[in-house]
């Protein structure tokens, strides 16, 4: 699989207070490790295992992930925006790859 490409849509501007729903999906094999290839061997597990988001450095959100999860997980979730900033998303892989992904929010 080529390099995970992370996505993600959240609004560029939002109102002091205003609840922004933040939409990430990262297209990402999550292969399970319990799968064989033509030739019999086990493909090994390399999975996504960790989401955060970070908002202006202040966690927002979290995730533990596991096997079940399919593949090019997508992941929604909720905050409140006091002040513009910088939204951080990060996928931590098995392998110890994070693959990352930048949004700015303008908060009038």
């Amino acid at each position: 699989m080529a390099n995970p490409v992370p996505r993600v849509r959240v609004p560029a501007s939002a109102k002091k207070g205003e609840i922004v729903e933040v939409k990430t999906l990262i297209s990402h094999d999550m292969e399970s490790g319990q799968r064989k290839d033509s030739a019999g061997a086990t493909i090994p597990r390399k999975i996504i295992k960790r989401f955060e988001a970070r908002y202006n450095g202040k966690n927002v959100f979290e995730a533990d992930w596991n096997t079940s999860v399919s593949t090019n997980p997508y992941q929604s979730f909720f905050f409140r925006a006091q002040e513009s900033g910088t939204l951080d998303c990060a996928w931590t892989d098995d392998d110890g790859s994070v693959y990352k992904s930048t949004s700015k929010i303008n908060v009038a």
